[in-house]
């Protein structure tokens, strides 16, 4: 059975029924955050959805259309956080599913090198030099000591920060929640392994930490994390059971790895995200159930801290147009955003392209198919419309 701790809250295990309180009493809250199976047949009527992935929110659309109008006690930001392995997927997208939330699944490399008309770029490779070839997973498992790591690292915090903003921006144009597999808060923990491990420099870190500085600040922390923690055995164990080859045949998966990722996790990220989001610890070394999660999480009451409360700061906005404007920062102007990865760092040599190398990669990529012009205005893949199309929204790459 699964255990599980809420932080500052009270300690609860099997069947949720609390076991020990702690010196904050535990509230009850008629209406919170509730899965089907309590609503029943009462669904709740707010307006449609805005169309964000089509059409752009700007400052004359936010005078037209509002945010808060849509928000209701299910609007809220979940992360699911654990080690390699965990079973993390599978429960959030119950989770989600039992929430009548969107399930926001974790980024991979395929965001990058498959582009938006599913042509593979890493099929270009043979094409191009040593140290501008893709780097996705499946090379970091077979060759944990290549050059580019620490590129693949950060442009794995890179995908999470840009898929943590469609979230947020889903959320706000919507008003329907997001469970998300993993997030931008934890990847820090993946980055000490590796540092402790030397698949890193010191130098990448030092970078990734500048880029880490600049980026979280411009988002809003979830409203609630759950850790499914399980033990070093069981994930190399589950590992196996998993049967991909290549994390098989790794040995970047081993004691001190995974030890180190649960370290991180519990002694800085655990701590850490408990400051400002409410947090629930299971122990899912044999699984567990999403319905006593969802009791769990229902019992939450999330609007019981006061205004100087760092817990749920970032969600307590005070007027409606500032509201209006998160929304446009997380949709149209989520470009802005990015940006401020464009930290100039050229001390950490195996982070710094050749002029050479970076020639060779342009010249081969321009050419693949879909890649000539930005998505939209490719004649040769079947866009059309192409004369008269006059902006186009921007896509993470």
């Amino acid at each position: 059975m699964a255990g599980v701790l809420r932080f500052s809250v009270n300690i609860i295990k099997g069947n949720a029924k609390p076991l020990v309180k702690a010196n904050v009493p535990v509230i009850i809250k008629v209406c919170g955050i509730s899965g089907k199976t309590l609503r029943g047949e009462n669904k709740i009527v707010k307006p449609s959805p805005f169309p964000y992935k089509t059409k752009e929110y700007d400052v004359w659309s936010a005078f037209l259309d509002k945010t808060t109008k849509r928000f209701d006690d299910n609007s809220k930001m979940i992360c699911v956080e654990g080690p390699i392995c965990s079973g993390k997927t599978k429960f959030a997208k119950e989770l989600a599913e039992e929430l009548e939330m969107t399930y926001m699944p974790a980024p991979t490399m395929d965001d990058i090198y498959v582009n938006a008309y599913g042509y593979d770029l890493r099929k270009l490779d043979d094409q191009l030099p040593e140290n501008v070839k893709s780097f996705d997973n499946k090379k970091f498992c077979l060759q944990p000591n290549h050059r580019s790591v620490g590129t693949f690292q950060i442009r794995m915090y890179m995908l999470r920060v840009s898929n943590y903003i469609d979230a947020l921006a889903h959320i706000l144009s919507t008003g329907q929640g997001v469970v998300c597999n993993r997030s931008p808060y934890s990847d820090f923990v993946f980055v000490e392994a590796l540092m402790r491990s030397n698949y890193i420099s010191k130098g990448v870190r030092s970078v990734y930490y500048d880029l880490r500085n600049h980026t979280l600040p411009e988002l809003m922390k979830p409203h609630l994390v759950i850790y499914l923690d399980v033990p070093v055995k069981q994930v190399k164990e589950n590992i196996k059971k998993r049967k991909i080859d290549y994390e098989i045949q790794s040995k970047v998966f081993n004691d001190q790895y995974l030890g180190d990722i649960e370290t991180g996790y519990k002694q800085r990220f655990l701590k850490d995200i408990s400051n400002h989001a409410e947090l629930l610890v299971y122990d899912w070394t044999e699984g567990g159930e999403t319905e006593v999660v969802v009791e769990d999480i229902e019992r939450i009451d999330f609007d019981r801290f006061g205004h100087y409360d760092e817990k749920m700061k970032d969600w307590r906005i005070m007027t409606e147009w500032e509201w209006c404007e998160k929304r446009i920062l997380y949709t149209s102007d989520k470009a802005d955003v990015m940006n401020y990865f464009n930290v100039p760092r050229f001390d950490v040599p195996e982070l710094i392209r050749e002029a050479d190398d970076a020639k060779a990669l342009r010249d081969v990529y321009s050419h693949a198919p879909g890649e000539r012009y930005i998505h939209g205005y490719n004649a040769d893949m079947g866009d059309s419309g192409i004369l008269t199309k006059t902006k186009y929204r921007f896509d993470f790459k």
